[in-house]
């Protein structure tokens, strides 16, 4: 799978800001995206970005179109070069990446089946208090809100955690310390809440 190395390659590349120009460019058109979704639909904000991108090429070819005529140029179509570049997915692309959706969406059903039919009762009660706490999060923010959020902490949590990475692991393992202790006192009290393979 070396085309999904290379893919994973440039997105770590581009949320450690690796080339400040590209990351910039990215974050601002994805935060500018999501930011008029909160002012207008999807449907508005598609038809603007294809009216500012169309106005831009046809302003560009007909300004191409006046240079050639002034200058008596052959240069033809401005935009012939990209015009004759294949743009065309290949079947191989599809099925590899078909095949990796189908087989996380099986993995998905499967997990939330072990959850809701209650395979493991452990689990079951912490995935009942991740929805429980959810519910909070939903009164609280919609979900075009939650994407900006996970935009904005995906384009500087990398980062922030690169360059402060010995304090926060500090941290992250005191809590889980914390954490497994509290949770291993509750299987302790709790009957029936011991995991299968105790």
């Amino acid at each position: 799978m070396p085309g999904c190395l290379t893919l994973c390659t440039r997105v770590v590349d581009l949320l450690y800001w690796r080339d400040v120009k590209t990351t910039g460019v990215v974050f601002g058109a994805a935060l500018l995206l999501l930011l008029s979704l909160t002012v207008c639909s999807i449907v508005s904000v598609s038809s603007y970005i294809g009216l500012a991108l169309l106005s831009v090429t046809i302003c560009f070819r007909i300004y191409k179109g006046i240079l050639q005529a002034i200058q008596k140029s052959d240069e033809g179509h401005p935009f012939k070069q990209f015009l004759d570049q294949e743009v065309a997915l290949s079947e191989d692309m599809v099925h590899k990446y078909s095949d990796m959706v189908l087989a996380k969406l099986n993995k998905t059903i499967g997990d939330l089946r072990r959850l809701f039919l209650v395979e493991d009762l452990v689990d079951s009660i912490k995935f009942a208090v991740f929805m429980w706490i959810l519910t909070y999060v939903g009164a609280f923010f919609n979900g075009l809100t939650l994407i900006i959020l996970v935009v904005v902490g995906a384009f500087s949590c990398p980062i922030v955690y690169e360059k402060h990475q010995t304090q926060i692991d500090h941290y992250l393992a005191l809590v889980n310390n914390q954490v497994k202790d509290v949770v291993g006192k509750i299987q302790a009290k709790v009957p029936g809440m011991k995991r299968k393979t105790e």
